[in-house]
């Protein structure tokens, strides 16, 4: 249970960054976002999840073989 509570804190602080650091940009994106296709965004996903999983891959590795 702990874990997953830092792992649910460390999202909000990587999703957090573009809001206080880049907030117009992020409102432009937003703006921008209904424009594309249904593949692209899913696409996109797909390619965040797979990135998303390899660090996790990665950091469980890295913490069960010091």
């Amino acid at each position: 249970m702990n874990l997953s509570l830092v792992a649910l804190g460390l999202m909000m602080v990587v999703e957090g960054i573009p809001l206080f650091c880049f907030p117009d940009q992020l409102k432009e994106l937003a703006r921008k976002l209904p424009e594309l296709e249904n593949t692209t965004l899913r696409f996109i996903g797909l390619v965040l999840m797979l990135l998303g999983l390899a660090v996790v891959y990665i950091g469980k590795d890295t913490i069960n073989n010091p």
